[in-house]
């Protein structure tokens, strides 16, 4: 069961921000790994999920003839990493409060918390990842044209042409500036709706508070959470089953650091 049920009032009246300095951010990675260390068959097993599950949806797109749509989808993955680490979370917090570790507690957290505002939250993030597929979709047909290719042909096309080169660009550029705006409402909003009980709106509005208050450090955080995923892409999706409980972790952590203790909220 939830242990904190205070509400904060109407949206818009979230807590207090407390800043977050940029070298603080290998703080955070170095508690995550502290945490997965303590955790890890727990890490790997829910890791483990959803590299299984991108590996079956990489299939399946190449399987219907849609290979243009996996490195787009591969790309959202990030839109929708701070929902799937919930479970992480609930990992955290346990550590932190000297829970015992087990199945029934982490799921308990996790059945409890999915229950409040978490879903609206998750919903938003999840139609966002829609819309970027389906701008991707447009932006391959605009440039690349309607026909099928098979991997081979495609990657040929997109690396040594004119116009997939271009693709290239506007493609990466469009997700970029959906992602980054993605994540600075997901970032904290995530964490903070499986440890309070607050509506959607205030979450989201607290983490774009956090993103402007700590631009540098949320840019630096941004390009790691990138760059850790955009490794695992090219591992074939296995470094997610490290990558995936070193950010969960994280996220935990800096939303802890972000965010005062309720006691303390003003």
């Amino acid at each position: 069961m939830k242990t904190v049920q205070v509400s904060t009032g109407s949206p818009g009246n979230g807590p207090a921000v407390l800043p977050v300095r940029t070298i603080e951010i290998l703080e955070l990675l170095a508690a995550a790994l502290r945490d997965f260390r303590a955790s890890y068959l727990y890490g790997l097993s829910i890791s483990g999920i959803y590299t299984v599950g991108g590996w079956v949806l990489v299939l399946l797109l190449v399987r219907f003839d849609l290979p243009y749509l996996v490195y787009p989808l591969a790309a959202g993955f990030a839109l929708i990493a701070p929902f799937i680490a919930i479970a992480f979370y609930a990992v955290s917090r346990c550590i932190e409060r000297n829970v015992p570790l087990s199945w029934h507690n982490i799921l308990g957290l996790v059945w409890n918390a999915a229950r409040g505002d978490l879903g609206w939250m998750a919903l938003v993030t999840g139609f966002t990842l829609f819309i970027w597929i389906d701008i991707a979709a447009l932006l391959f047909f605009g440039f690349i044209g309607l026909r099928s290719f098979d991997i081979q042909e495609l990657l040929r096309v997109i690396f040594t042409t004119p116009m997939g080169l271009l693709f290239l660009v506007i493609g990466n550029t469009v997700g970029a500036v959906l992602a980054f705006t993605v994540f600075s409402f997901s970032v904290i909003s995530f964490p903070m709706l499986f440890d309070r009980d607050v509506d959607f709106v205030t979450a989201m509005i607290t983490s774009v508070k956090v993103v402007l208050k700590n631009r540098n450090a949320m840019i630096v955080w941004c390009m790691t959470i990138a760059m850790l995923i955009g490794l695992s892409l090219l591992s074939g999706l296995v470094g997610l089953l490290v990558v995936l409980p070193l950010l969960g972790h994280a996220s935990w952590h800096l939303y802890r650091r972000a965010i005062p203790a309720e006691a303390d909220d003003g």
